[in-house]
């Protein structure tokens, strides 16, 4: 079985992808091609929210000069996403593009594809697969009886042989699909049978309730499989909300150990404190401390601190106060319900 230790490792500008690299964290600007100073700034935002590559679209060669202006104003990779026009690809690469996302299906005949690896052969950058359930070949979609996780496979393995076939093997895979199910089980099949790094995402996942929710069943499951190099949570939302999600669930899932950890109890009869109140400020407060521990937010001192017994720290509610605790053990009770989160914080400042 495939683990993200055993794949190729491909550079995407200065961040490694595949062959044991951290998972890294990627999203898209959503800002109109042509803006080149809203897609700077859209960029530097992202790039602040700890996005580690980020991808442009270039729907015509007027959008080139956005590419380049974002390249000179972020120091994180960029990717140029192409569709139907071989060329784009070619001058983008040209531009000073860190890696390009094409769908061989539908960016020209066979010599296209053949010109857009020999730049990038010649500029050393990888190039991206972007297979989804809605670029199937018709053959496929005819083989399979339609979009199924076999069919994704298929197109994405062809394409490979084609890129292949020109003696091109900086590659990296994706196979999107908007059910979970079914891009679940693309990837499932796909890492049992290729070498290159692969891009995980659910395509389409909806708006922040509901593609967080389907992001993570899907991308969660499989990075928990050793499955996955690098991951877009997509979202009809701000994309600095994708990198956001993206970082928490890597730290759900233990995958990454940067930033605050959080643990909190979902309220009970017992609960005499505005716990959820206190609970979304401390997240919110805390967002921005970079430090590797666990903060416990807790209802009640009966099984509070028993309960979050692994958190480095935290806080459990009693009549309109509170105790603070750290791995377990009480070490101030007595704290009134307005200065327990004042307290949390500033004991977590000291860590």
């Amino acid at each position: 079985m495939y683990t993200n230790k055993t794949t190729k490792r491909v550079n995407v500008g200065s961040v490694p992808v595949g062959n044991g690299a951290r998972v890294s964290i990627q999203s898209m600007l959503a800002v109109p091609a042509h803006d080149v100073e809203g897609n700077i700034k859209a960029a530097k935002k992202l790039q602040s929210a700890g996005c580690e590559i980020l991808r442009v679209s270039v729907p015509d060669s007027e959008a080139i000069k956005t590419l380049e202006k974002i390249k000179e104003n972020v120091d994180i990779p960029i990717v140029a996403d192409i569709h139907f026009d071989w060329r784009l690809a070619v001058m983008s690469a040209e531009a000073g593009a860190d890696k390009i996302r094409i769908n061989p299906g539908n960016i020209g005949d066979e010599s296209g594809v053949a010109n857009v690896v020999k730049t990038c052969k010649l500029k050393n950058i990888p190039i991206r697969i972007g297979v989804n359930s809605g670029s199937l070949e018709k053959g496929i979609l005819a083989r399979f009886g339609g979009v199924t996780s076999e069919a994704l496979v298929e197109s994405g393995l062809y394409h490979i042989a084609l890129l292949e076939k020109y003696d091109f093997d900086d590659i990296v895979l994706s196979l999107k699909s908007s059910d979970v199910k079914t891009m679940y089980d693309a990837y499932v099949l796909a890492a049992q049978r290729i070498k290159y790094p692969l891009h995980l995402g659910v395509t389409e996942a909806g708006t922040e309730s509901t593609g967080v929710i389907k992001s993570a069943a899907g991308i969660g499951g499989l990075l928990l499989r050793g499955i996955g190099d690098t991951i877009r949570i997509s979202l009809t939302d701000d994309p600095v909300k994708e990198v956001a999600a993206a970082k928490k669930l890597l730290s759900a899932l233990g995958i990454r150990r940067e930033g605050i950890r959080f643990v909190s109890c979902p309220t009970c009869g017992r609960t005499e404190i505005d716990l959820i109140g206190i609970a979304n400020k401390a997240e919110e407060k805390l967002s921005g401390i970079n430090k590797d521990i666990t903060v416990a937010i807790m209802g009640c001192v009966v099984n509070g601190p028993g309960e979050a017994t692994a958190a480095d720290i935290g806080i459990a509610g009693g009549k309109k106060s509170g105790v603070l605790f750290k791995k377990g053990k009480i070490v101030e009770s007595g704290i009134p319900e307005d200065k327990l989160l004042y307290r949390l914080i500033s004991e977590i400042e000291k860590m």
